[in-house]
């Protein structure tokens, strides 16, 4: 059973904290941005790649570019995805 989490080849993962509340803690800007994510992000994940890059100096804008760069590498990984990209022959 798929859940909520649509067609993908990726692996899953179990978290061991309350998604709920991670992602309430979240700044703005990252909610927002993950509202809008074609993958199901967890909130530790994000906050890892929000918090590494502002510990760079980067800005807000800057951060959420890194997110955007990191969820295209990921969809780059998933077989499904690709195949379903691609248009059948006839």
């Amino acid at each position: 059973m798929n859940r909520n989490l649509g067609e993908t080849s990726l692996c899953r993962k179990r978290r061991s904290v309350d998604p709920m509340h991670a992602y309430d803690s979240l700044p703005t800007p990252l909610r927002q941005w993950l509202s809008q994510a074609a993958l199901p992000w967890s909130p530790v994940s994000a906050r890892k790649i929000w918090a590494r890059a502002q510990a760079k100096g980067l800005s807000a804008d800057d951060a959420l570019a890194l997110l955007c760069r990191s969820e295209a590498q990921t969809l780059a990984r998933d077989k499904l995805a690709i195949r379903q990209s691609i248009p059948a022959t006839e």
